[in-house]
């Protein structure tokens, strides 16, 4: 058994997309997956499965999430190794607090890759990302927020190809991986 976190896109954002995190968990045990738990209410599902081949594994979610719920909902999926390596690679003192915010944009296949870096606009003075195999990186001040280039990025074809969780998210599914 390998084991896996599912990163779902836009669930319970703002009132939209809304699924109780009972039901998911459900959902993914009808697909019979092991050890399956839900982390905070924005779709994060680590589970275990004999399966290997991720987009394989992220089909038969989304799938299984338009029957259950009726919601077009698109799905990335990381293994253990690949989530304990992000957040290796990134800076201990990158943190999500009161004075600095830290991003994990992970990104569909199509898209995890170095060079969609290049497809990002950002302010050098403020901006500082990150590409770590699959997920690019965000970091910065909070006070430079309104300087930052990052909210270019909403309405590219790179941001509807990417799940966001901010840093402080990332490293508890880390640990929680590591459980049981």
């Amino acid at each position: 058994m390998k084991k896996y976190v599912a990163l779902l896109r836009g669930i319970n954002v703002g009132g939209n997309n809304k699924i109780g995190m009972s039901e998911l968990k459900q959902c993914f045990e009808s697909l019979g997956y092991n050890k399956v738990s839900t982390y905070i209410n924005s779709g994060n599902v680590i589970f275990e499965s004999p399966k290997t081949e991720i987009t394989e594994l992220a089909g038969e979610i989304e799938t299984a999430i338009k029957e259950a719920f009726s919601l077009d909902i698109s799905v990335v999926i990381r293994d253990k190794n690949n989530i304990e390596k992000i957040c290796r690679k990134i800076p201990a003192d990158w943190v999500n607090n009161k004075d600095y915010k830290t991003d994990v944009m992970f990104l569909w296949p199509k898209f995890a890759s170095r060079n969609t870096l290049e497809q990002i606009r950002i302010n050098p003075l403020v901006d500082t990302l990150l590409y770590i195999e699959g997920a690019i990186v965000w970091h910065l001040k909070k006070e430079d927020y309104g300087k930052s280039k990052m909210g270019d990025i909403i309405g590219t074809s790179v941001y509807k190809n990417m799940t966001v969780r901010n840093i402080n998210t990332v490293r508890k599914l880390a640990s929680l991986m590591k459980e049981g």
